[in-house]
């Protein structure tokens, strides 16, 4: 909210936009807009600033995909952990934040209470297994380890998986997450996981992982995508 940093965050490559519309095109689907630095304002805590961000923010963010009503607009203070925790004294005019969504509404006033509202994503642990890669490692006294999100399924050590488009099937040694063994990763899961007799060479990021078992993934002869082009440096012809 300081003097100057919205306007430069909020300008043509500012980094508020950047990151809204990172966020929709990566496909999270609930925004919380905290309005920090607001004991920067002039005068400190001023309501008409928080307005007048709040007006701006959810005129872009509407553009790009989100629907303002569903967003939460929290003026904050993290230097002074103001309004963070509990209700601000700072700011006697604001009577609280609201969404509404079809799942129903919800209200508070500070930060952590919007945090709180947030519904937590179903996790399709029931479809099959796909893990696509964004990156292999080799690692010394371990081997070979793909490192990916897992999207849809399960996934344990012992399973037996196969690496689509390249068709490469093994097994699953392990897999850990933040440096813990986990017996089994779930959707929303960063994950590394070991695997027996494949070389680092022979996997690439964007290749998908599933359960050679279960509905393996497959190439397809053409797919429909939503495709969002962040920036070029030409025409796309």
């Amino acid at each position: 909210a300081g003097t100057g940093e919205f306007e430069a965050g909020i300008s043509k490559n500012g980094q508020t936009r950047e990151h809204a519309l990172l966020a929709f095109t990566l496909g999270v689907k609930q925004l919380i807009v905290g309005v920090n630095k607001m004991d920067s304002t002039e005068p400190p805590y001023s309501e008409p600033r928080f307005e007048e961000i709040k007006k701006e923010v959810s005129s872009y963010i509407k553009k790009i995909g989100y629907n303002p009503a569903a967003v939460a607009f929290v003026p904050i203070s993290g230097w002074h952990g103001d309004n963070m925790l509990e209700a601000s004294t700072k700011m006697p005019w604001f009577k609280g934040w609201n969404v509404e969504r079809k799942e129903g509404k919800a209200e508070g006033k500070c930060l952590i209470e919007a945090l709180d509202a947030i519904l937590p994503p179903a996790r399709p642990t029931d479809k099959a297994l796909r893990l696509p890669l964004q990156d292999v490692y080799k690692i010394g006294g371990i081997g070979t380890v793909p490192v990916g999100r897992v999207e849809t399924g399960i996934l344990k050590p012992g399973t037996i998986v196969v690496f689509a488009p390249a068709n490469i099937t093994t097994e699953v040694k392990s897999v850990e997450m933040h440096h813990e063994a986990l017996q089994e990763a779930v959707p929303g899961d960063n994950v590394g996981f070991n695997v027996k007799n494949v070389s680092v060479k022979e996997l690439r990021r964007g290749y998908v992982a599933g359960d050679s078992k279960n509905n393996p993934p497959r190439g397809a002869a053409d797919f429909t995508a939503q495709v969002i082009v962040l920036n070029h440096p030409g025409q796309i012809s």
